[in-house]
């Protein structure tokens, strides 16, 4: 399958194209972006052709591989689905459950394929606590999601410092909580300093949970824990040695596969859009002071 990245940035280079570039199924054709300095400085890094002509690329591809900041993607996930591209998309798909909507229902009116890129969701350490997490019967669970932009390729990153990690890690405590404990009905939010925000999750059956966020956190306090509990006791996340470049050559794997059979990943762009109505749920929490209802 031909891929073509849209986007130029840091993750862009180095984890999508990176992996497109050398995965054993797929190939990848050329690099979009809005500056044509930039998409083709980005093309030669990988020996493909770089452009701002978006229709001409996609007239030679058959999938996108998206890394763009989220107002930009939804529009572009819109137009490459409405061209008959399957849509590999980054977190999350859009900022708004109205622009993730219009993904969604592009995707299945065009019936092409879309895998969100949730990093750790394509990691085997993942896929095995899952597993594990669907044999017990659990009560709860809970994600700590310490991050520090300062310093870091993505610290010029302007939506990630104007939403905060609500929005930026946030999507990733949900994509393993969800699948563990079920979708959310409810959310309490509360803000800490700088863009540290507490999330009490109310799940389906009464299930409950934690996360904490923060991408503005001192970097030796930084790191990331995740676990749920139930009959079986505590069941952790343990860390693994895969980089982001092997859990978006999975996602490849997926996408494609989920495009040969026609059917739909756990992590379409439909997942996508029901992680962004809990984030949504939980930025009302956060001006109203009161626990809100998550929209079906």
């Amino acid at each position: 399958m031909r891929f073509a990245v849209l986007g130029t940035g840091f993750w862009a280079r180095t984890v999508h194209a990176a992996s497109l570039a050398e995965h054993p199924r797929a190939e990848l054709a050329g690099i979009w972006g809005r500056d044509l300095t930039k998409a083709q400085a980005a093309g030669a890094e990988f020996d493909v052709p770089g452009t701002d002509d978006l229709d001409a690329l996609l007239a030679d591809v058959d999938a996108v591989s998206i890394s763009v900041p989220p107002d930009v993607q939804a529009p572009l996930a819109e137009r490459a689905a409405a061209a008959g591209k399957h849509l590999l998309l980054e977190k999350p798909v859009a900022l708004s459950v109205a622009a993730a909507d219009r993904v969604v229902a592009a995707a299945e009116d065009a019936g092409v394929a879309s895998v969100v890129f949730f990093t750790n969701r394509y990691r085997t350490a993942t896929s095995t606590w899952l597993e594990q997490a669907a044999r017990t019967t659990l009560t709860g669970g809970s994600v700590t999601w310490l991050g520090s932009l300062a310093g870091s390729p993505f610290d010029a990153s302007p939506w990630r410092h104007e939403h905060g990690a609500l929005w930026d890690v946030g999507p990733h405590a949900l994509s393993l909580l969800v699948p563990a404990l079920g979708p959310v009905t409810a959310v309490s939010a509360g803000a800490g300093l700088g863009d540290l925000v507490h999330l009490v999750l109310t799940h389906t059956e009464g299930r409950t949970s934690t996360v904490t966020l923060s991408s503005t956190a001192a970097p030796l306090a930084a790191g990331i824990e995740s676990w749920v509990h139930g009959d079986a006791g505590r069941l952790v996340l343990l860390p693994e040695s895969d980089t982001a470049v092997d859990a978006h050559r999975v996602a490849v794997d997926e996408l494609q596969d989920a495009a040969l059979t026609g059917g739909a990943h756990p992590c379409d762009a439909a997942f996508g859009r029901d992680v962004i109505r809990v984030l949504e749920a939980a930025q009302r929490s956060l001006g109203s002071g009161c626990r809100e209802t998550v929209a079906a």
